[in-house]
């Protein structure tokens, strides 16, 4: 750096390559001359006229001007850091900081003015609500972290903050309690976000890979949650939430598969409505992944165990086919995921409309010209509805529906058996940051499984859950 104010203005600015928001100003404050660079796209000009140039402009008194007088008596009432390197410089600038050089002076004064477009908290379309809070978090991590904060006012909030991307520089923040959360799983996971060494993170999603302990696995390893009353809520039950700037999906670790079975409105409904519920979902998990296959098996190998009555429909619709049950069931199934795809990527209102009428013409039409027949028809379209019982499963349950429907079309209702032994199995098998995959249920603990399939009032579950290894277990005294 430069001991004068118009040579450090422009070589910052060339610095950030003379890009057209880069701006630069010099002016004479009291005795002295100050020059100032900021990025002025992304700087809150009425806050910067009003609480920056004005009273620098007014500043009149005699006596030499320095960084120690800007920082606490001129712009007091700001966040400011003097600064003496040319890369400290260069990183605040990024974080639209506005940096202000006194003349003579090699140092610098960074004021913090950081503002950028934020999103109002508003319902995650992902988790809608009937009862409960509405709110969601948005790409703002300072307005997450206030999220949180307001329903955890504690001293105990531990936010561990990280910054990760050579170019993006994107700070995560790792979220604890003191007293709660084991402290292992916390330095587990805040290592692991230190070996990061990649050029951008601009999802909470492009560090799942880098938390997973189990690679190229099928099934999901790290919760996600768009609200903050979910968020807390694991919290308090021993878990580490992750906030990544950019992104309104916040991680929570540890995760069991049970997770993905409970939803925000059962806890703010009746316990038994919940229970029910809970169990269709799991009904939903299983007729998602397995009917379309064990359809197919007993088409193709065991039509003799279909009821007579059945069979003869079954028949009756699916005479003069030219194409083979296997066949068949393929390109139903590729043609729903093709018609998701398509609502997914349109405009919302065009997407809405494609799907229903691409689904019902092309069914009823496919149906009628004798293509395809309606009971398999009827079996994906379950299937496929199915699937969203669990939305936070939806891609694991897509893959293993087509495992299941290879099993069934190629080894019979034997092979979905032994497919369902094999995941089962292996999913009893993972373990990730010391908790089983399959909780409470492999291993069985019943103080846990108040709160499992079977949804106890929250005056029952005194206790938090064991599976969290959480230091102070109790959290209700009677």
């Amino acid at each position: 750096m430069f001991f004068d104010v118009e040579e450090n203005t422009k070589y910052f600015k060339k610095k950030l390559n003379n890009n057209f928001d880069v701006s630069t100003k010099t002016m004479p404050v009291g005795q002295s001359k100050i020059g100032m660079v900021f990025v002025k796209s992304m700087l809150d000009k009425e806050i910067f006229v009003l609480s920056v140039l004005n009273p620098l402009q007014n500043y009149d008194k005699t006596g030499k001007l320095s960084l120690s007088l800007l920082k606490d008596e001129i712009l007091k009432s700001f966040e400011c850091t003097i600064v003496e390197s040319e890369d400290d410089v260069i990183t605040k600038l990024i974080h639209n900081n506005l940096i202000i050089f006194v003349q003579g002076k090699k140092e610098a004064l960074s004021v913090d003015l950081e503002k950028y477009p934020v999103r109002m908290p508003a319902e995650p379309p992902t988790s809608s609500v009937i009862r409960g809070p509405r709110e969601g978090f948005v790409e703002d991590i300072k307005t997450n972290i206030a999220l949180i904060r307001i329903r955890l006012k504690t001293k105990d909030l531990v936010i561990q903050d990280f910054e990760v991307g050579k170019y993006t520089k994107t700070k995560i923040c790792v979220f604890s309690i003191n007293g709660i959360t084991d402290k292992s799983i916390v330095d587990n996971i805040a290592d692991k976000l230190k070996k990061i060494n990649i050029d951008g993170i601009v999802d909470s999603h492009y560090i799942l890979s880098f938390l997973q302990e189990g690679k190229g696995l099928l099934f999901k390893q790290i919760g996600v949650t768009e609200k903050p009353d979910v968020a807390v809520a694991k919290m308090l039950e021993g878990r580490v939430l992750i906030a990544v700037d950019g992104s309104p999906i916040l991680l929570t670790l540890p995760f069991v598969f049970l997770e993905d079975l409970q939803s925000s409105n059962d806890y703010y409904t009746n316990p038994l409505y919940a229970s029910f519920m809970r169990v269709i979902r799991a009904l939903g998990v299983f007729i998602t992944c397995i009917l379309p296959g064990v359809f197919l098996s007993f088409r193709l190998y065991h039509y003799k165990a279909l009821p007579l009555k059945y069979l003869i429909t079954v028949a009756n619709s699916t005479q003069g086919l030219p194409f083979s049950p296997f066949v068949e069931m393929a390109f139903i199934l590729i043609l729903f995921q093709i018609l998701y795809e398509v609502s997914l990527r349109l405009p919302r209102y065009l997407g809405i409309a494609t799907s229903i009428v691409g689904a019902l013409v092309l069914g009823d039409t496919g149906v009628k010209a004798g293509l395809i027949s309606s009971p398999v028809v009827i079996i994906i379209a379950m299937s496929m509805i199915a699937v969203y019982t669990v939305p936070e499963q939806a891609p694991q349950l897509t893959i293993l529906r087509v495992i299941f429907i290879l099993l069934g079309g190629t080894l019979g209702v034997l092979g979905v058996v032994a497919g369902m032994i094999y995941f089962v199995n292996e999913m009893n098998s993972l373990n990730f940051y010391g908790i089983p995959y399959l909780a409470p249920f492999s291993p069985k603990i019943s103080d846990d499984l108040k709160d499992a399939l079977k949804k106890s009032s929250i005056t029952e579950m005194e206790n938090r859950p064991i599976i969290t290894k959480t230091k102070n277990k109790v959290r209700l005294k009677k």
